[in-house]
C-alpha cells in the first residue's frame, strides 16, 4: 500500500469528525481540510522526506525537511512561518513514523493554526 493511502487512513481514523471534507488524494499529494477552516497539503516522498503545507485565512506555513538551514537546531526538517523565514521544527521529528508526524501537526493545528507565531 502506498504511504499516502496509509497516511489518509491513519488521518481519517483519528480525525474523522474534525475533517471538513473527505480527503483529496492527488497524485503526489493529500489534501486535508479541517473543520477550523485549515487546508493541509501533505506530501510525504519517503519516511523522513516530506512536506506539510497549511493555509488559514489566508496565511501559508509550512515545514519541510529541504536540507537547507542547516544552522536550525532540528536540521533538516524546518517549519516556514508567514513571512517564509525558517525556524526550528516544534512538531515533526523525520526518525518518528509519517502518521505520528502528521498527528501532532493537526492536533496542533486543529488548536492553533498559526502555532503560536505572529501573524
Amino acid at each position: 500500500m502506498s504511504l499516502h493511502i496509509e497516511l489518509a487512513n491513519a488521518i481519517e481514523g483519528a480525525f474523522a469528525d474534525r475533517l471538513q471534507s473527505p480527503i483529496e488524494h492527488k497524485q503526489d499529494a493529500l489534501i486535508v481540510s479541517l473543520d477550523n477552516g485549515v487546508a493541509l497539503t501533505v506530501r510525504y516522498a519517503a519516511t523522513d522526506a516530506y512536506s506539510l503545507r497549511w493555509v488559514c485565512g489566508g496565511v501559508e506555513l509550512g515545514i519541510d525537511t529541504a536540507p537547507l538551514h542547516r544552522q536550525l537546531a532540528t536540521f533538516p526538517n524546518h517549519l516556514h512561518d508567514v513571512s517564509g523565514q525558517a525556524r526550528v521544527d516544534p512538531l515533526t521529528r523525520p526518525e518518528d513514523t509519517p502518521a505520528n508526524n502528521v498527528a501532532r501537526l493537526i492536533n496542533a493545528l486543529l488548536a492553533d493554526p498559526m502555532l503560536g507565531l505572529p501573524g
